[in-house]
């Protein structure tokens, strides 16, 4: 038998429905957390790359609202749909996003959240959304909202204890690969910066154009010690099916990985040909010369599919006599390079830095053995991330499975046993 399902409106169901600041305060580089839609993603708000605010202006903000630990936030304008739940007391104030609080005596907040989440919800935010150059929803839309949940407490919290067994798993994973990459960052920065490499007290610093630098390095390009750097391919963008070659555009390339945006597009065999387009192999590095950041590297170390790139992601094929992948592409991905990138960027609109700026931009080359050594060091964990990065995927992916089953109550949690993975449809 079926849970016992209920309609209501999310003006109902919540105590509150609001969102955050209309003004526009000014941005700085310290101060309170300034939380905007594109800092939400994936359940999680960015605290890491925000904006921030004076602490009078936060305090002017929060007379509007003030989030708290069990909110859930809803980006409404922008990037309307991208969804989080806050897990912790930190104050911050924000901006371009609804904030939906849960009332306890109808709905438990962490189920409120899956339920925002939900395609069926999804779905009618978009059917509602208004404006083109600047997607939004309106509160009123979001008040007025009609939804589908369990009427039982008790099924609400079974629920969400499920679904959240999963996110608790993905977060334990970011964590760890948050902790490798800082891990290799610091390494580089150690021997690469600091120059405090293995057997730098016997190594004399000498002038360079990038300044002091240890004797027998030198100053190089990307032209100096890669065999190519070639633009990706001018292709239609329109999925072509097939599965061939999938096309890797500049929103699938980050630093130091992969991003599965869910809007690959694909080439046929025949395409390929007839354009003769560049392969992208084990070991290329993918540089994204557009924000952002612009410069941001990946290292291709697997190969899931037969994949091209499309403008504006360079492709980096090194020379191993030269130069190690690895070490490269920690240097790309470095505070400094990325600087460089942007400096030298044009435009302003779509910002980008041309190929020949990139290949233009100094290097400092270690000798082959320094580099190697470094590239054994960090090649471990970046093949641990990776496997972190495809576990949390396979994660999403079944979470995303078993949400609108459960939300729906076409899965009923009293007769399955999730933890042993024994499905039966209610």
């Amino acid at each position: 038998m079926k849970h016992r399902m209920k309609r209501e409106r999310m003006a109902n169901l919540c105590i509150l429905v609001t969102d955050g600041t209309h003004d526009s305060p000014k941005l700085q580089n310290e101060g309170v957390p300034f939380i905007k839609g594109r800092h939400i993603s994936s359940g999680i708000v960015d605290f890491e790359h925000c904006d921030f605010i004076k602490q009078e202006d936060h305090q002017e903000a929060c007379r509007r609202v003030k989030p708290q630990s069990g909110d859930i936030l809803f980006s409404n304008i922008g990037s309307v749909g991208d969804t989080a739940v806050i897990k912790s007391e930190r104050e911050f104030s924000i901006k371009n996003v609804a904030l939906f609080r849960a009332d306890p005596n109808k709905i438990e907040p962490s189920y409120l959240y899956y339920l925002v989440m939900s395609p069926v919800f999804k779905a009618n935010v978009m059917n509602v959304r208004s404006g083109s150059a600047q997607p939004f929803i309106s509160l009123m839309s979001l008040r007025s909202f009609d939804v589908d949940y369990h009427e039982d407490l008790a099924v609400q919290r079974r629920i969400a204890d499920i679904l959240s067994a999963y996110d608790d798993l993905i977060e334990n994973n970011m964590r760890r690969i948050q902790i490798l990459e800082q891990m290799a960052q610091a390494l580089y920065q150690e021997w690469f910066v600091h120059f405090r490499f293995p057997g730098h007290a016997q190594a004399k610093l000498v002038a360079s154009p990038m300044g002091k630098i240890p004797q027998g390095w030198e100053v190089a390009t990307l032209t100096d010690v890669c065999k190519s750097v070639n633009d990706g391919d001018w292709i239609e963008t329109k999925d072509q099916g097939g599965d061939e070659y999938r096309l890797l555009q500049i929103s699938n390339v980050g630093v130091n990985e992969l991003i599965e945006t869910g809007n690959f597009r694909y080439i046929t065999q025949d395409t390929f040909a007839r354009l003769r387009c560049q392969e992208v192999l084990p070991d290329d590095i993918l540089i994204s010369r557009m924000p952002t950041p612009i410069g941001r590297a990946w290292l291709v170390t697997q190969m899931p599919w037969r994949m091209i790139t499309a403008v504006d992601v360079a492709i980096v094929k090194v020379a191993p006599d030269r130069v190690d992948p690895y070490f490269l592409t920690y240097q790309l991905n470095s505070p400094n390079q990325l600087a460089a990138c942007e400096k030298n960027a044009t435009g302003t609109t779509r910002p980008r830095i041309s190929k020949n700026a990139l290949c233009s931009l100094p290097l400092v080359i270690p000798p082959m053995s320094v580099q190697k050594r470094y590239g054994e060091f960090v090649s471990v964990g970046y093949a641990m991330v990776t496997t972190l990065r495809h576990r949390s995927d396979n994660l999403r992916h079944t979470r995303d499975l078993l949400l609108p089953k459960l939300i729906s109550g076409e899965l009923d949690v009293l007769k399955n046993n999730f933890e042993k993975g024994e499905i039966n449809y209610a």
